[in-house]
């Protein structure tokens, strides 16, 4: 018997134009999750639809986000839950899929382009590595909700005497949104009832940071358990030691910050204290918890959270932002920069310009999508421009986190942040992806002039 050979998946098609493939997807997937929470069964009895609400919901849950403009739980009817956390799930694992697999297309393609430059164009990935990949992040992510989701069962179940159905169905979709680093919860206060319970905090923030590393992470990290001797990349060093460096600088600035502050951690024990700031330490990577009230905090504490949510999470992961290998990146071309060095070396690799103008292209594109919505926001509204400012960063980075003022936002702002978190969503892997399929060499090129810099 002849076995067929595997078609090949021709770039010539939708891979050919990701922000295309992405974006459609993406509001195709709003579009029906706004129709169902439209739908009376969705709201508690006594409640209406609402466009508005159904549309920033919908987006908010695909774009695994976590701003509300109505109590989750008080607002939505249980099938409105099942509906969010249905969505959650979609957003997270289709954007961890889309951009595992357009990170591997890129690296083929740009791999073949430096050795046979006649081919790139009929080049294209084997289905068996798209079924490869699908289904690793599904199982991958499957498996963490299910040990996040077993450990808040229990704990409900002993420690809140919560029946065990209840408890499930918490557990279950706190997980999922922890993972999928979304922030939804079905507390009114979101995690605030259980600031010093270490047994809901810790699991929580466990599986953001997971979310937050991404899957080319976690199947380097599994390949090396299974005795695999191929050296780390330079993806996976860049993210884990950004991450970690941020991570420790975030616990430590905003646990200094709110140390003494009466409506937030100094309201509570050395332990309490200690977790809390561990807590809030982990959520800026765009998760959207909250076990302390952010519209206490200190303006300092603010600008550190807008800090770490624009700078987000992993690359192909649940969190947003401009993700933290952008932001080492551009670091390390600062510091060739000021030494004068010709050339970027990251970590034993030394790093394309092509990419070095990806990143710089992220970045700036991204501050301009901040700086325009909340010049925007400050129009319609009349709030401060450090609370408009942490909402507008909030919903570009998908963090979620809220200073509370989303909800009293006319139609017009709730629009605005609208638009904004499907642009965070979508905007730096599709930007990112589609710079670096379009890349072309020049045919000629022009005379060269220096302006002067500074």
């Amino acid at each position: 018997m002849v076995r067929q050979a595997r078609r090949p998946l021709r770039a010539s098609s939708g891979l050919r134009y990701p922000a295309r493939v992405v974006a459609v997807s993406f509001a195709a997937a709003v579009a029906v999750g706004t129709v169902l929470l439209m739908l009376p069964v969705s709201v508690e009895p006594g409640e209406s639809p609402d466009l508005v609400t159904a549309v920033f919901t919908a987006t908010s849950a695909v774009c695994v986000t976590g701003l509300i403009v109505v109590d989750t739980s008080g607002h939505w009817s249980t099938f409105g839950e099942v509906v969010i956390i249905g969505l959650v799930q979609l957003g997270g694992l289709g954007i961890m899929t889309v951009a595992s697999l357009l990170g591997l297309l890129i690296t083929r393609r740009l791999g073949l382009r430096m050795r046979l430059t006649a081919q790139t164009e009929t080049k294209a990935l084997d289905l068996g590595d798209v079924r490869r990949v699908v289904t690793g992040v599904a199982l991958v992510s499957l498996a963490f909700e299910a040990v996040i989701a077993t450990v808040l069962t229990i704990r409900f179940v002993t420690g809140y005497d919560y029946r065990f159905g209840s408890a499930l169905y918490y557990g279950v979709f706190h997980a999922v949104s922890a993972l999928n680093n979304a922030g939804f919860s079905l507390f009114p206060d979101s995690l605030m009832g259980f600031v010093t319970d270490a047994w809901i905090c810790v699991p929580i923030a466990v599986a953001v940071i997971a979310g937050g590393l991404g899957f080319p992470v976690w199947i380097e990290v599994w390949r090396h358990a299974r005795g695999s001797r191929r050296r780390w990349s330079l993806h996976v060093k860049l993210t884990v030691l950004t991450t970690a460096v941020l991570l420790v600088l975030g616990v430590v600035a905003i646990t200094a910050a709110e140390w003494t502050n009466p409506d937030t951690l100094g309201r509570l024990g050395l332990e309490g204290r200690l977790l809390a700031g561990f807590f809030h330490g982990v959520m800026p990577r765009t998760a959207g918890f909250n076990s302390l009230d952010v519209g206490e905090f200190e303006p300092g504490t603010l600008v550190v959270n807008d800090i770490l949510m624009f700078i987000g999470g992993g690359s192909a992961s649940t969190a947003g932002g401009i993700k933290v290998t952008t932001f080492a990146l551009l670091a390390f071309v600062v510091l060739a920069e000021v030494r004068a060095h010709p050339t970027v070396h990251v970590l034993g690799r030394k790093v394309p310009s092509m990419a070095q103008r990806q990143a710089l292209a992220v970045v700036l594109l991204s501050a301009g999508a901040v700086v325009v919505a909340t010049l925007t926001l400050l129009a319609l509204t009349p709030f401060s421009l450090d609370a408009t400012l942490f909402e507008v960063v909030s919903a570009f980075s998908t963090a979620g986190l809220s200073t509370g003022i989303t909800p009293e936002l006319p139609a017009a702002g709730q629009l605005v942040l609208t638009v904004l978190m499907f642009l965070g969503r979508i905007g730096p892997i599709t930007l990112a992806s589609a710079l670096a399929l379009r890349e072309r060499t020049r045919r000629y090129e022009l005379p060269e002039e220096r302006p002067i810099v500074g």
